[in-house]
């Protein structure tokens, strides 16, 4: 199938998407937004280059190994292959996709529906599986004679959902922090896990919208008339984490909340500083997969901008492999990177406006 007839096959998981489940009129995407100028050369180039390095060190199991390795990871670098264009059914990475998603499936915890060992790790695979729901026919996913015994993408991603608004009832905060059961929060654990449930509803799963008006208030009270986002409650003040701050732009505008005086602020924030600023604790390729998203979403000739300089900077530090160094180690970094890109590709239902 050609890229374009893959293009064509997600616009109805699209128009989801935007209408998020109700039954109300959409407005298709801008045509200069949905089509845009040729994908430049030099970006496909550098994708392919690390998908290629993907192929070369996913295991026999589905997943990636290294320090920071999980359900997460995976997941990252599963939502790679969706992006690409290929057809994630008979394309060129159809057998990465499908051991990358049983591997996810079978670290799930059974009973609770939890992934891995963070709220982190959950949040990106919930987020990976929303992302394939309803587009991987799942139907041949697992080995013969086995299927009977296993979950289906959209099975697990109903149970993740629900493991995640159990951990929230459970919290003070209405968030999420790194323990399923932790009572505190933080708002880069719980942009995580708000993006996942966000997915997750835009492709059709239930979310109750209590449990999404509660994650917002979070980010509400953690929002500077600044623009600035704190780290956790009452910890650590309102400074410069452009990870952050791209954080909670993006949750605001997927939930469909820019009717809010702190998405403006943030949103803002960002636009006034495209080059620049502090990342934050979790690093400079954690900055950028948000602030990709964030821009793309809030303003589009700004991204353009944005984005002409992330090409630079990516070129000049991949490595020969394909992969990216970065605070993570190759298997996380090189994932964020890739993801960052992949906004270009505009492929994956979250990417779109």
């Amino acid at each position: 199938m050609s890229k374009f007839s893959q293009f064509l096959c997600v616009i109805p998981v699209v128009l989801s998407l935007l209408v998020g489940g109700q039954s109300q009129p959409v407005q298709a995407q801008l045509p200069e937004l949905r089509s845009g100028d040729p994908l430049p050369r030099d970006v496909r180039e550098m994708y392919d280059r690390g998908l290629k390095y993907l192929v070369e060190t996913q295991t026999e199991a589905g997943n990636w190994s290294g320090g920071y390795s999980g359900s997460g990871t995976t997941g990252m670098a599963l939502m790679c292959f969706l992006a690409s264009g290929e057809d994630p059914n008979f394309g060129l990475y159809a057998g990465n996709i499908r051991r990358a998603l049983r591997s996810m499936i079978s670290e799930q915890d059974a009973d609770t529906g939890f992934f891995g060992s963070s709220m982190y790790h959950h949040g990106f695979a919930m987020l990976a599986l929303s992302e394939a729901y309803g587009t991987v026919d799942d139907r041949d996913l697992w080995p013969a004679g086995e299927s009977a015994s296993k979950r289906s993408i959209g099975q697990a991603l109903e149970l993740a959902v629900r493991s995640a608004i159990t951990s929230q009832k459970k919290n003070s905060f209405g968030a999420w922090r790194y323990s399923p059961s932790g009572s505190d929060a933080d708002t880069s654990v719980a942009g995580a896990v708000l993006v996942g449930l966000l997915a997750a509803r835009n492709a059709g799963i239930e979310v109750p919208d209590e449990s999404i008006d509660r994650a917002i208030a979070y980010f509400v009270s953690m929002t500077a008339p600044s623009g600035q986002v704190a780290y956790s409650g009452g910890i650590g003040g309102f400074d410069e984490s452009m990870a952050r701050i791209s954080i909670a732009t993006l949750v605001y505008a997927v939930a469909r909340r820019k009717d809010l005086p702190q998405y403006e602020a943030t949103l803002k924030y960002l636009t006034n500083k495209l080059v620049g600023g502090n990342s934050g604790h979790g690093g400079i390729e954690y900055q950028r997969y948000y602030q990709a998203q964030a821009l793309f979403q809030g303003d589009f000739e700004a991204w353009q901008k944005w984005n002409r300089d992330l090409i630079r900077q990516l070129q000049a530090i991949q490595e020969p492999d394909g992969s990216f160094q970065g605070s993570y180690g190759k298997e996380t970094s090189t994932p964020l990177s890739l993801l960052a890109l992949a906004v270009n590709y505009r492929f994956l239902p979250i990417y779109e406006r």
